[in-house]
């Protein structure tokens, strides 16, 4: 079932290909005149990315630096767990928002298992994987991520045990009706992955959502 797919600033798009255009060049060149050429690739899509996010160079130098290599897009994975027609919710100490549990995709992770164990860590409930709700662009729909291309893979899961538990990167956890949403943490869950969680609560045999 695909969803709707929302436009992205060209600036953003441009400068991550050049990035991703870059990084791949260095990767791959032998010649040092080739190095050189790319470096300035990469170095005028550090200078885009700072001059519309406003981060500074040695940030957006750290964010390129954290995957080495040729560039694909990172892989987040979220888990929707329902209590009594809620949803399972965590509010993020970086900006007061709330979102589905959940993380970036460890190496050697098998996806579902990387849900179970983010939904455990953020929130303190212990769950089971049943089924893939969606598979989105992490970058359209919602706030942009500034540097990375990710996917969001998103798990409807049954809690098992456990108790609210908020780790550090966690202030809260609740369960929420579907007409009682907080304000959102926009890159992380937006309202639209919320209806397809709540359309699979009322109809388990929904299919997988995909962009």
């Amino acid at each position: 079932m695909p969803s709707p797919v929302t436009r992205q600033p060209n600036w953003l798009n441009w400068a991550r290909t050049i990035q991703a255009v870059a990084q791949n060049g260095l990767t791959y060149a032998e010649s040092q005149y080739d190095r050189a050429r790319y470096h300035k690739l990469l170095q005028l899509a550090q200078e885009i990315f700072s001059t519309y996010t406003g981060d500074s160079d040695e940030t957006l130098a750290g964010w390129f630096s954290l995957q080495p290599g040729y560039v694909t897009p990172k892989v987040d994975v979220r888990g929707a767990c329902f209590r009594d027609g809620r949803v399972l919710l965590v509010r993020e100490r970086s900006d007061g928002g709330w979102c589905l549990p959940g993380g970036w995709a460890d190496v050697g992770d098998v996806p579902s298992q990387a849900a179970v164990r983010e939904v455990r860590e953020e929130s303190g409930f212990d769950c089971v994987a049943r089924k893939v709700i969606g598979v989105f662009d992490a970058n359209r729909g919602g706030e942009p991520l500034s540097a990375f291309h990710a996917f969001k893979v998103i798990f409807y899961c049954d809690i098992t045990g456990g108790a609210p538990r908020p780790d550090h990167e966690i202030l809260e956890v609740g369960f929420f009706a579907r007409e009682a949403l907080l304000p959102l943490s926009g890159f992380r869950t937006t309202l639209a992955q919320l209806a397809e969680c709540f359309a699979h609560l009322d109809d388990p045999g929904r299919a997988t959502a995909f962009d």
